[in-house]
């Protein structure tokens, strides 16, 4: 059985963990040649629920797994006590476990996903993307634009992306590599001082070699995609690379092949109608020194 941990030997959070035991699952069953619908029914589930699993859409129980391995003829019990041990870590909660009356369970799942990530692509239109905004240009895009009237909900909030952000300074953090329309440079979010301040953050951040962004200038936006999308690559080769597209009333997670490549090919034509990071760099200063 694989064994899984992130950069530097930490553990990946309960998310990726679901995901490499549900393809584990996955690949055990299809050696046995045995069907989801057979599989349900040994452990008094549904086809349906046999297919969550394996996905890691669903927590795991341990006797459903047990049951599972028995069906499937691993009968090793180092094996098998390794299964049982990734049950236990994959239902432990992340650190985001006490904003999850807050967050919805499809961002729930980003999170997750993006704490196991060695490779992250965005593309934005509106906004500095979520790993690079300062306090308070978060907290106005929280509030609404109105900073004035937050609560304890909206400082929260901002928290939970702050908190996101600790992953760029850990040992070994993943790439970052965003791509964002020119127009988010004219766009004062939060007003004059807050946005100049967020402008200093992107100068800064991207002196981290592990951190490049790029802009995309007007005369070429509008062409390589229509709406923000962001990209997660796993060193973990359990783990499919995933495209994450977030709407109002929820959020999209792409796993297949053609998809992925169809929006990678997007994003690398983003990436040549974009200036490089240096010009890039020099355009945010130059509108920086403008304010």
């Amino acid at each position: 059985m694989t064994s899984i941990e992130g950069p530097s030997g930490e553990s990946f959070g309960p998310t990726a963990r679901r995901m490499v035991l549900g393809t584990q699952l996955r690949r055990l069953r299809e050696r046995e040649g045995v069907t989801r619908a057979e599989a349900g029914y040994s452990i008094r589930a549904s086809e349906s629920k046999i297919s969550r699993m394996e996905l890691g859409r669903v927590g795991f129980k341990e006797r459903d797994v047990v049951d599972l391995l028995t069906m499937y003829g691993v009968d090793d019990p180092e094996e098998r006590a390794a299964f049982v041990e990734l049950v236990k870590q994959s239902n432990q909660p992340g650190w985001w476990n006490r904003y999850n009356d807050l967050m919805p369970r499809w961002f729930d799942d980003y999170v997750g996903l993006e704490e196991a990530s060695q490779r992250i692509q965005t593309y934005e239109l509106q906004f500095v993307p979520g790993l690079l905004q300062t306090e308070d240009y978060a907290r106005a895009i929280v509030s609404h634009g109105r900073p004035e009237s937050r609560d304890d909900d909206v400082e929260r909030r901002v928290a939970i992306r702050m908190r996101r952000q600790k992953l760029l300074n850990r040992p070994e953090a993943p790439r970052l590599w965003a791509v964002i329309d020119e127009s988010v440079l004219h766009r004062p979010i939060g007003g004059r001082k807050v946005f100049k301040e967020q402008l200093d953050k992107l100068l800064e951040m991207t002196t981290m070699s592990h951190i490049s962004l790029q802009v995309v200038p007007y005369r070429l936006s509008g062409y390589s995609a229509e709406g923000a999308f962001t990209l997660l690559r796993f060193a973990e080769p359990e783990l499919p690379n995933i495209v994450y597209i977030e709407h109002l009333a929820g959020a999209l997670y792409l796993e297949k092949l053609a998809d992925f490549e169809l929006y990678s090919r997007a994003l690398d034509r983003l990436a040549v109608d974009a200036e490089t990071p240096e010009r890039s760099r020099t355009t945010i200063a130059k509108i920086r020194a403008d304010l």
